[in-house]
Order: C-alpha cells, then sequence, then structure tokens
C-alpha cells in the first residue's frame, strides 16, 4: 500500500527558506506519470493549492508564491521537492503532498502533512 510522506517543514524566521519534501513509502512508485500538488491549510480557511508539477514535468503555481516557491523533481522522480524562499507569515500551515493520476478529477493520495512555521 503507498502513501506518501512530507519532510522538511519547521519554524523559520520571515524572509528564510525551507525545502519541503514528498516520498513515497510502501511500495515502489514513480510519479513520472502523475501530476504531484503541493497544498497548504490554515485552521479556519480553505485549503489551498500552492504548486504542481505534471508527469512532463510541467508547473503551475498560485500567484501568492510565484517567484518565491519551487516545485521540481529528483532525477529519479521518486521525490518531489518544493523550494520556498523569502517566507512570509502568512505563509504560515500545514503543508501537504498529493498525487492525481490523468483519468481521475481529483487528488487521491495524500500525505499526512508537515508544518511551516513563519515568525513575523
Amino acid at each position: 500500500q503507498v502513501q506518501l510522506e512530507e519532510s522538511g517543514g519547521g519554524w523559520v524566521q520571515a524572509g528564510g527558506s525551507l525545502r519541503l519534501s514528498c516520498a513515497p513509502s510502501g511500495s515502489i512508485f514513480s510519479f513520472r506519470f502523475v501530476t504531484v500538488g503541493w497544498f497548504r491549510q490554515t485552521p479556519g480557511k480553505q485549503r489551498e493549492l500552492v504548486a504542481t508539477i505534471s508527469g512532463d514535468s510541467a508547473t503551475t503555481y498560485a500567484d501568492s508564491v510565484k517567484d518565491r516557491f519551487s516545485i521540481s523533481k529528483d532525477g529519479a522522480k521518486t521525490t518531489v521537492f518544493l523550494q520556498m524562499n523569502s517566507l512570509k507569515p502568512e505563509d504560515t500551515a500545514v503543508y501537504y503532498c498529493a498525487t492525481k493520476r490523468e483519468f481521475d478529477a481529483d487528488f487521491t493520495l495524500w500525505g499526512r502533512g508537515t508544518q511551516v512555521t513563519v515568525a513575523s
């Protein structure tokens, strides 16, 4: 049974950087044929799509993180990263990675999240 595991969250001062990682566990899995998304959620607010990377490595970003965040894959397509630079207090959230197959309408496989806290 495949699972996704996020890592790399923590506490950082405003203006600092963090790199989040998303990797599968429990089975052999490749991100080559799925879209991977990073989401974030703060209590009381709607879950927000932060960035995506498709099977062919096309990327999208929320306007709020453009030019600050970068999503990428490793060469083996077994890990997806979210490099976060110039962090702001409003970036504070639990960050989740998820995957979507081409024939699925929704992201269906989710990790349990990693906390990112940005101090003012």
